[in-house]
């Protein structure tokens, strides 16, 4: 079992403005390249599955929305491995949580890709954490708990 370091914050009521979710299968991450559009945060960059909160949802709600919206994967609670809070990336005076999970190879493969960016792939991590068109905090989050495994 790995470290399920943050998971009480899942199931937390708490104020935050939404999460990331990073979603690992063996040394590969799930991503998904930004629409190109001027007038949204870092266009044309990899991202990944992200979402604001809505309606007072937890983070572990927020997390199955938002990865349902723009995937089409129905993930579990037990996919989850690790979670932390951040300040937000847009707003530094809010609260956004980052999440680590797992995916299978089943899973990448039933993925329906919703209307939000131009497409997904998996990445090799390696490439992922040095790629100058990957939102740079993603990177920072994800060294966090890689660090924390080593």
């Amino acid at each position: 079992m790995e470290n399920a370091e943050g998971l009480d914050l899942l199931h937390t009521q708490m104020e935050f403005s939404g999460c990331k979710i990073a979603l690992l299968s063996d040394d590969k991450l799930l991503t998904i390249l930004r629409d190109n559009i001027s007038s949204i945060p870092w266009p044309n960059m990899w991202e990944l599955p992200s979402g604001g909160r809505e309606y007072g949802e937890t983070p572990f709600v927020c997390f199955q929305i938002e990865v349902f919206e723009e995937l089409g994967l129905k993930l579990e609670e037990a996919s989850i491995v690790w979670a932390k809070e951040y300040q937000g990336m847009l707003d530094p005076d809010e609260t956004s949580i980052f999440m680590v999970g797992t995916i299978t190879q089943e899973d990448f493969a039933s993925i329906a890709f919703g209307d939000e960016g131009q497409t997904y792939q998996m990445m090799d991590v390696s490439q992922f954490l040095s790629d100058e068109k990957v939102v740079p905090q993603l990177k920072d989050r994800l060294s966090d708990y890689l660090e924390g495994r080593a």
